[in-house]
């Protein structure tokens, strides 16, 4: 089944407008991912917290139709 980069992107940017996303498909089966999300939203925020927010915005598709994500997140510099 699997997602689309696009679909993955759309859904972070959705919760993050302001967000410079890059999405990489790392096995090339729309199920394996890795993404880089830059933020303005996460300053102050801890890293694990930053994650929490961009797992939410996922919507619970983690374990289903997003199997793993390897995700990285940051505060523009």
């Amino acid at each position: 089944m699997g997602m689309r980069a696009d679909d993955l992107r759309a859904m972070i940017v959705a919760a993050f407008p302001e967000a410079v996303v890059e999405i990489t498909d790392l096995a090339g089966d729309n199920d394996h991912y890795a993404a880089h999300v830059v933020s303005e939203s996460f300053r102050g925020m801890t890293r694990v917290a930053q994650h929490k927010a961009v797992y939410a915005a996922l919507g619970g598709r983690m374990g289903g139709e997003l199997h793993a994500l390897q995700l990285t997140t940051a505060v523009p510099s």
